[in-house]
């Protein structure tokens, strides 16, 4: 007959395995929670736009070629025995700023064809989903720097033109003239970038990009010129009119036709292309894988 053994003593449980210890609410995160907007999409934006070097390099190069040739041409015409016959001085700017379009039209494209070559693209897109806040914001900014480097650079050679010329029987440009040939040559040029940046998101590849925008540029003036058909000189006539170098030199009132774009025709031209191109930009990005 087997003796019966006393209850064994129950351990105390830990204190942190306490059934019926103290209850703990959920973990609150010390980094606040705010809801994203447009001005977190342009501060993005602006970071990169300033850290990369091609910024640097294009708008360095731009402002060489608008102030470098600007001023050259002035301080050949003001060594020369030549008068100017009451031409408009600010028109020797036009040579610069055609050659330096190249270069914003350059960072336009590579502000969003870069990011699809280097896959950043898809950071941009899993930070921001909202793919037309990320063109909007990309837009805005670029803009906004171009027309400030195009602004200054257009200003200070327009004013050392007149000033060296003002003996040489120069025009004294009104203040109609030198908006225009300031203010308005650089939102039309602002403008341009921006058409390329667009079109950088269309086509998603950089030197393929640049190259649809330089062709835009330049080829309808080299196609007209080898225009000798008569058939043809309506489309002749258009293409001179139409071309984005006769567009800029309406700026200065110095166009290379009688008829077409006048006055502020230009800068409502490319508005409404731009604005056409990026409503189809927004279309394609919400349609597209990253």
């Amino acid at each position: 007959m087997s003796t019966p053994q006393p209850p064994m003593p129950q351990a105390a449980a830990p204190n942190w395995q306490a059934a019926n210890g103290p209850s703990y609410g959920g973990y609150t995160s010390p980094i606040p929670v705010v809801r994203t907007h447009l001005g977190h999409a342009l501060a993005s934006e602006w970071t990169k736009i300033k850290s990369v070097r091609s910024t640097l390099w294009t708008l360095g190069v731009f402002v060489v070629l608008v102030v470098g040739i600007g001023l050259l041409a002035a301080l050949v015409v003001s060594s020369s025995s030549s008068e100017m016959n009451g031409e408009n001085p600010l028109s020797l700017g036009f040579f610069g700023l055609l050659l330096g379009s190249m270069c914003i039209i350059t960072l336009g494209v590579l502000t969003t064809a870069s990011e699809y070559g280097t896959g950043m693209i898809r950071t941009t897109m899993t930070a921001c989903p909202s793919r037309g806040r990320v063109l909007a914001a990309k837009s805005i900014v670029f803009f906004a720097v171009a027309f400030v480097v195009t602004l200054m650079s257009s200003g200070f050679i327009a004013f050392v033109d007149a000033s060296l010329l003002e003996n040489n029987g120069a025009k004294d440009p009104s203040a109609g003239e030198w908006f225009k040939g300031t203010v308005g040559v650089s939102l039309y040029i602002a403008l341009l970038g921006l058409l390329s940046l667009i079109v950088g998101s269309i086509i998603r590849h950089s030197a393929g990009a640049i190259t649809v925008m330089i062709g835009a540029v330049l080829a309808p003036l080299v196609i007209a010129l080898f225009m000798f058909s008569q058939s043809l000189e309506d489309v002749r006539q258009a293409l001179f009119e139409y071309s984005i170098p006769n567009q800029l030199s309406v700026f200065y009132s110095n166009s290379l036709t009688e008829s077409g774009p006048s006055g502020w025709d230009p800068l409502w031209i490319i508005l409404g292309v731009t604005a056409v191109a990026f409503a189809g930009a927004v279309a394609l990005l919400e349609q597209r894988d990253v």
